[in-house]
């Protein structure tokens, strides 16, 4: 099979990610910080070596700001709904995930409120000053995706942080599409809180996430427990990572996340990102030949994309190309993609598109016969 939907979760999974996972359900299956015996602490070492790797990635100074969780989604639930308050307000942009739209619907009925700023593709100036104009006195919190999941579309993450920093407001970067992919250096640009899927860029397994904490303002959490460090006191502690991970944590998903994420050092970011952008760029200048296909956005640049590309065939529903390319061996993602907002805002809410995301064990091999199955639909009535 042809995979190329990594933007829903990486795969295949690098051979160290399946040992480690494999491994820690051998010798590392024991509650850490939990108890003071050996196999106890072996699997404290496990998840501390993993805190330092993500900080090595991301350059962080403290490993007690590397929060694991279940997902990207939790972790930007625990942001949105523990940093809002009543009469609050938020600002977002018009390409975000439904991760970051439902807790914010959903906090409407507390007096919290949000507006959406549009993107502007390759004018970053101009997306800028989108953002600018949502801020009101009352904005506690920007909230951003640092690319779009559907159509690639990267957005000055940078500018947009210093911007909220400069009226005394929070940033989160939704990273679920970028970690592993695009730069991201929390201690240049001090993003206050940084939300990854461990599934995703980063090759580790299902089920496992991050939360960068890189500020004093600490969210409320989302659910209290047993943390192994201050029993007896009745309240969740106030320091991190313990006050954001109740609970038994998710050993072997992150002992594989750990191996996911040196596999990204190890290869490098900018090598796994060309190698993706090339083969995304190729796709593009084979798709625009085909008068059967429309494209949503420009040529993708190294600089204002990500390696994610979006189609749609004439006459044709998305679901229905992904069913066909399904059957030549192909898989893709049709449809939203969890994402209504960037559908709507470029037009495309009705029928959803295809989407195309390589990995770095995506070949250029790959990309024609994907090219050839698309070209053949000329030829079959469609």
């Amino acid at each position: 099979m042809i995979y190329l939907d990594n933007s829903a979760t990486t795969f295949p999974k690098p051979k160290s990610v399946i040992n480690a996972v494999s491994e820690a359900m051998q010798k590392y299956s024991a509650n850490p910080g939990r108890s003071g015996h050996n196999l106890s602490l072996k699997s404290a070492h496990q998840v501390f070596t993993c805190r330092e790797a993500v900080c090595r990635l991301f350059n962080i100074d403290d490993e007690s700001k590397v929060i694991f969780t279940s997902g990207c989604t939790q972790s930007l639930n625990t942001v949105i709904k523990g940093v809002l308050k009543p009469g609050d307000h938020c600002v977002i942009s018009s390409l975000e995930h439904n991760s970051v739209l439902r807790p914010l619907e959903k906090l409407k009925s507390k007096n919290i409120s949000y507006s959406v700023a549009d993107v502007y593709p390759n004018d970053n100036d101009k997306t800028l000053d989108s953002f600018r104009q949502c801020i009101n006195e009352k904005t506690k919190l920007i909230v951003c995706t640092h690319a779009s999941n559907v159509f690639g579309i990267k957005l000055p993450v940078e500018r947009i942080c210093a911007l909220a920093h400069s009226y005394g407001i929070l940033f989160c970067l939704d990273a679920a599409q970028s970690a592993g992919v695009l730069k991201i250096d929390i201690g240049e640009n001090y993003f206050d809180y940084v939300c990854c899927a461990g599934h995703k860029g980063l090759y580790g397994p299902m089920g496992v996430g991050l939360l960068i904490i890189n500020t004093d303002c600490l969210p409320d959490t989302l659910f209290e427990g047993g943390t192994g460090s201050e029993s007896q006191n009745y309240s969740q502690p106030l320091f991190t990572p313990d006050r954001y991970e109740s609970g038994t944590l998710n050993i072997p998903g992150i002992c594989g996340l750990k191996k996911g994420v040196e596999f990204v050092l190890n290869r490098g970011l900018d090598t796994i990102f060309m190698h993706e952008m090339n083969l995304v760029r190729y796709l593009y200048g084979e798709l625009n030949r085909n008068d059967k296909i429309t494209l949503y956005t420009d040529m993708p640049s190294p600089f204002m994309s990500a390696p994610v590309l979006s189609f749609s065939v004439d006459n044709m529903n998305s679901e229905k190309v992904a069913a066909y390319l399904n059957k030549n061996n192909i898989a893709v993602r049709a449809g939203l993609h969890c994402s209504p907002l960037a559908h709507k805002y470029m037009g495309t809410i009705d029928e959803g598109v295809v989407r195309i995301s390589p990995s770095v064990f995506t070949t250029q091999n790959d990309i024609k016969t994907l090219v050839f199955a698309l070209n053949k639909l000329k030829f079959m009535g469609y």
